[in-house]
This record gives structure tokens, sequence and C-alpha cells, in this order.
């Protein structure tokens, strides 16, 4: 970290006699040129738009801020999202769930906090958590279209960018701005509050800002089984056998596993943030740097019968030697950021962008008390943006980005080789208004090594990834339009060098060190509309990939764990999403009005591959709402449908309907943030699943879970 310190304080020195000139504080126009994104109106989903104004239609980007946020806000950020269109989470455990955007996870999906990678290791396992802790958030946006390519050719099923305040963009008209959160929920005893601070340091446009957060959560309560029918099928199988050989003790301990339920063992969480951040806030521009921790602890439920797997002395089945062998995650990441802009004026570019982190990552998987594997990443990344002016209806975005990554896993279940990621990327993006027509072009390079001097191994991928996208307004704030991709991404180094046993995803992972580049053609038609009575989104989306990366399950053992293996085939996605409301009724200043999501995707691998593992089914969910300036009182029903279409060795995973109701009191009106958050998630505390989670055989969804929450800000 002493190297990137270093490098932070002298791109700050080199960077800051542009900023030096005596000038009064930025104006609020000004500063919220560097968002270009809609504030959130009445806590309603809004359309945003990164970088470059009026992107909004091509990007097709959804997001959530305000008492939207609040009221969705759960210790993992893919829980959070889950309720958007088109995504659902992976839901490893309760410390660990990452967004899947249509039907993609993994390196596919690009998580950033303010356009710059999370730089830790969730994208490379589906039980390593994101290093965000969402009730830190500003706004989070899910992002799809040519835009993507501003942050990443491997982004090829999104991008999820979260905002935070800590680097202020503002100077704050009081002498001190406080913002803060707190909820519980009652299905694991959850309790969290977050706070952020922003202090005007005199006159000169200098804002300090502080923050940190706290979370903690029991075992998780779930409805109905801990198991799903075919484990607990699959234990009084184990059971009936144990029982004919003679242990009623194993027979005993099976068929209590079958018949768990009530609380997830092994689900506890532990989560605490802290950072602070100073800019410099001008009318030219502004700089800003940021040092930030995150630290979690959270247990990783067990895959019946993998709590043997390890121990090498078999000795004894009862309860005390299965909590020692219980696996858990330590993690602690040390990150700085930096984030510059200068504007240039009226010429042919507007403005400059530079945007730095670095992060010193660790994380330990315990078995028991005792250390079982540490992972260590030390990475950086940084983009710089050059900002076009708007010329007759032209603007647009030129810039590059870098990504150093170190990684090294220690101990004897350490399944991926020491190894170094670098990337360097080119990227632009245009686009042209010609009256009713909207025309958007992107284009990016990036040059991937991956090395591993262990095994004496050196990949190098060069990627060239294009997307266009035009669309017409064929009636007031109605739009149609079309969006056409050709992407290519690198394989991960866990992809190509993995081999061995991962305790916390119960596995033994195998790599394929001679993949070649992922390459995909994608397009889709997308219809959007929005007046002052209604909104209706619809997108229709389709890729076909060559050479698609995929992990995949064998049916083979090896330690006593199953095999799951990095193949490499043809493919191809397909799919919907669909968003809308509409106001019903106005009365006195109330509203009443429906809204509704639907979403499906459909994978195949090639080859007679069948289809892709861990894709979520078809999903309807419709809400009534009534609001009015201080209140707003919700229902909403979620039909989650049977997912039968499965890989080989995948079960398939029930259907569930969820019920959930909410009421938002803002006791100062909507012109104050501050308000008070009743709500009642999954009432009817069925037993739910989702098809995409790796571990939904043994890990459902919480149960029934009231909450409460409340958001002030002054």
């Amino acid at each position: 970290m002493r190297r990137v310190a270093c490098l932070l304080v002298t791109s700050m020195l080199v960077a800051a006699p542009a900023y030096a000139e005596e000038a009064g504080q930025r104006p609020p126009e000004a500063s919220r040129a560097g968002d270009h994104v809609h504030e959130d109106q009445g806590g309603e989903i809004v359309i945003t738009a990164p970088f470059v104004r009026n992107l909004d239609l091509l990007a097709g980007a959804v997001s959530l801020s305000g008492d939207t946020l609040v009221r969705n806000i759960r210790p993992q950020l893919g829980d959070t999202l889950a309720g958007l269109p088109g995504v659902s989470a992976t839901s490893f455990s309760p410390g660990s769930s990452r967004p899947v955007l249509r039907g993609f996870q993994g390196e596919r999906v690009r998580v950033m906090v303010d356009g710059i990678g999370s730089i830790d290791v969730s994208n490379t396992s589906t039980d390593h958590a994101v290093t965000i802790d969402p009730i830190t958030a500003d706004r989070v946006e899910v992002l799809h279209g040519p835009a993507v390519l501003l942050f990443g050719g491997q982004a090829i099923g999104g991008a999820v960018n979260v905002f935070d305040r800590r680097i202020p963009r503002t100077v704050p008209d009081d002498p001190v701005h406080i913002d803060g959160v707190a909820a519980y929920g009652s299905a694991a005893d959850e309790r969290s509050a977050g706070a952020g601070i922003d202090l005007p340091v005199g006159d000169g446009g200098v804002v300090l800002h502080v923050d940190g957060s706290y979370r903690r959560s029991d075992d998780m309560r779930v409805g109905g089984f801990v198991l799903s029918p075919e484990l607990r099928a699959e234990q009084l199988e184990i059971a009936a056998e144990e029982e004919a050989e003679g242990h009623p003790e194993e027979a005993a301990e099976a068929r209590a596993l079958a018949g768990l339920r009530g609380r997830l063992p092994n689900s506890a969480t532990e989560t605490w943030t802290a950072g602070a951040g100073l800019a410099l806030i001008r009318e030219r521009g502004s700089l800003g740097v940021s040092f930030g921790i995150f630290d979690s602890r959270y247990g990783v439920p067990m895959r019946p019968g993998a709590e043997h797997a390890h121990d090498d002395d078999d000795e004894g089945h009862d309860d005390e030697d299965h909590g020692a062998e219980a696996v858990s995650i330590q993690m602690r990441q040390y990150r700085a950021d930096l984030r510059g802009e200068l504007m240039l004026g009226e010429g042919f570019l507007e403005r400059l962008r530079v945007r730095l982190a670095a992060a010193d990552y660790e994380h330990t998987e315990f078995e028991g008390a005792e250390i079982g594997t540490v992972f260590r990443t030390q990475g950086m990344e940084g983009r710089f943006e050059a900002v076009q002016n708007n010329r007759g209806g032209w603007r647009g975005v030129i810039g590059g980005q870098f990504f150093v990554r170190d990684f090294n896993a220690i101990g004897e279940e350490a399944f991926v080789p020491p190894n170094t990621t670098s990337q360097i990327g080119l990227f632009t993006l245009q686009e042209v208004e010609l009256g009713p027509f909207e025309v958007e072009g992107a284009l990016r390079y990036d040059r991937t090594s991956v090395r591993a001097s262990a095994l004496g191994i050196e990949r190098n991928f060069d990627a060239f990834s294009l997307a266009a996208g035009a669309s017409y307004e064929v009636a007031p704030n109605v739009r149609f339009g079309a969006n056409l991709s050709r992407a290519a991404r690198a394989p991960s180094a866990e992809e190509l060098f993995s081999d061995g046993p991962h305790i916390a995803t119960q596995a033994f992972e195998l790599g394929d060190p001679t993949l070649a580049t992922e390459r995909s053609l994608g397009g889709e038609l997308f219809l959007r509309a929005q007046t002052g009575a209604y909104r209706l989104t619809a997108t229709l989306y389709a890729s076909k990939f060559d050479n698609y990366i995929f992990q995949l399950a064998t049916g083979e053992e090896e330690d006593d764990l199953p095999v799951f293996r990095y193949l490499q085939r043809d493919a191809t996605y397909w799919g919907f999403e669909l968003g809308g409301s509409i106001v019903l009724a106005r009365h006195e200043g109330w509203r009443l009005s429906a809204d509704g999501v639907a979403d499906y995707v459909r994978a195949t691998i090639a080859d007679n591959g069948g289809p892709a593992p861990r894709i979520p089914p078809l999903r309807l969910k419709g809400g009534l709402e009534a609001s009015s300036a201080a209140f707003d009182g919700r229902v909403e029903v979620e039909r989650a449908f049977a997912q039968n279409r499965i890989s080989d060795f995948e079960n398939p995973t029930a259907g569930f309907t969820l019920v959930n109701a909410s009421l938002t009191w803002r006791p100062w009106g909507e012109d104050n943030p501050t308000s008070l958050i009743l709500s009642a998630d999954n009432i009817f505390d069925v037993e739910a699943r989702r098809h995409a989670s790796f571990t939904k055989d043994f890990v459902p969804l919480a149960g029934r879970d009231l909450r409460i929450a409340a958001r002030i800000s002054f």
C-alpha cells in the first residue's frame, strides 16, 4: 500500500496546479455536471445516463436511490438489486450475494464504485462477497447497451455502478451536512446503521467527508425446509443405508438434516466500514481523494456431507465435531481513491476526468478455528476521459483505462496458484442527435496479460469490442430503438488455473490453461415511453457466443467434493425484460398507481451441451402503491416460476410466490429526505430458492422478514 499512497499523492500534486486558480465555489450546475444523472423523485426507479448527457434511452439504465433504495437495502448488493427488471442474485449465503444480470454473473458483470471496479475477488467465485455495503450507497445504477464499453469489454451481461459521497462533489450549503440510515430485520435479527458527514473547511471550496457503517446478523430464519426436496430425499436414503449397516447415530444425523427447518446454520454475518474523503471544488473543476476500510466476517452454510470432506481422521459424527468444521470467511480491504475533473470551456473538449483507485485485499477461509486458505490481492485501476462538447448534436467521450492485480492464495487447499493480471484499454463512445433520431457507437480495445509464474505460463489476449445503437422518437416521449454489439472477453486467472479443493464453495474446481478469448455477437430491440401518467420499458435481447466459458458439474468427486470444471463451447442467450407503471387515480394530494416487472432468459450450450447452468426462470412481479407528500403505502406480489430446464447434475428449482408490503412516512414532506419505512417481506413465510444460486439446494431465501428503516438528512 506504500506504493499506492505514493502514486495517489503524486497524482494529486501533478493535478493540483490546474485547480489552484482563485475562484468562487463551484456552482450547483457545474457540480452536477460530473454525474449527469437525474435525482430520484418520489422514490421511483428512474432512468439515468452516465458520463454523457441524454444517453439514457440507448443505455437502458435503471437505478435505485432515495426511499426506494432504503426500502430495498439488504446486507448484500445482489439481494438489494434483485427486484429490478432482468436482475437476480447469486445468493450464495447471507454474507455473499452478487448481482446476476440477464442470466450472466461473475466476470461478465462489472461491479464498480463510481466507475472503478470494486478491486476484490467477488467476480472470481460466488462465495466471495462484494466489498461494498449498500447502506453507504447514495445511488446504484444497472447499465446495459453500448455505454457499457466505457467500463470494460468483459461486461457482456452489463454493469452495476455504485455511487457514494466519500469524495464530495458539492459544497454543502450548511456548516455541517449529515446523512444517516439505520435498519432492523427480524429474519436474521439484523441490525445495521450507516452515516456520513460533509463539512466545508473554510471558504475556499474544500469539503471534508467522513462515513462509517456497521451491520450484524444472526443465523437467518428460512421459510420451510433448509434442504431442497432432492437433498432431503438423498439424506433419507443415507439414513436408511446407515441404519441397515448398524449405524444408528449416523442414521439419526441424516434424518435430522432432512427435517431441518427454522434457522440456517452458520449463516451469521458481521460487517463494518469506515472512510474519509477530502475534495477541493472550484468553478473550473474539482480534485478529491479518499481512503476506506471494509471488514466482514460471515459464515458459509455447509453442503450436506461436506463437513467430513476434509476430516482425515474421520472421527465421530456429533454436533460438536460439525461445529468445529464450520467454514467462515474473514475479509478486509483497504482502498484509496482519487477523482479529478477540469472544465475546459467552449472548444472541442468540454472537460477532462481522471479516476484512480488502489486496494489491498485479504480474506481468510476458516475451517472451524483453523486457517484453511488465505487469499491476498493487491490491485490498481485507473481511467482517463476526455468529454467532448455538444457540437451540432454530436457529443462523446474518449478515454483510456488500466488495471493491475497481483493475486496469491496461501494454504494446503489453495486452489489457484499465484498470478498477475494486467490490462490496458482504449475506448470511445460517440452520439449524434438528428431531430427525432439518436445514433450511438462505441469502440474498445483491451490488451490483457495473465501470468502464473509458478506454472511457467503466461497468456496474452487482444480483445476488440464494438457496439452501435439507434433510436427514433415515434411520438412525444416514446422511443423505439435497437442496439448491436460485438464483444470479447479474455478468460480470468481462475478460469485458466484453478486446480484443487475450494473449501468455501465445497467444490473441487478445475480450470483450463488453454482457454481462448470468449466472443459474443448480441442485439436488442427496445421501447421506452414515459409521461406524467405512465412509464413503460420493454427490451428483447439475444446473444450468440463463440468459445463461451462456463463452470459445469462433471458428476465426479475428488477429495470427497463434487468436481466443477471450466469448459468452453458455443452458446446462445435470449430473453426479455418488461417494466412499467401507470397512475390509476388522483385525489386530494393522493396518487394510486400500479407497476409491474417481467423478465425471462433462456440459455443453451451448443454441441449437445444442453441448458446453461444456474439460469433464472420466468419471473412476474406486480404492485399497487398509494402515495402522497407524507406517506407511501405499497403491496406487491412476486412470482418466480419453476426452473426445470437444467444442466447435467443440476437439480430443478420449485417455483414460489412472495407477498411483500411496506409503509413509508416522511414527517416533513417530500422536500425533506427524512423518512421512516416499515415493511414485511415474504409475509406468508414460503420456502423460496433462487436458481441462479450455486448453493440454492441448501441455502434458501429468508422467511418472513419484518423490517424497519429510518433515513435522516440535515
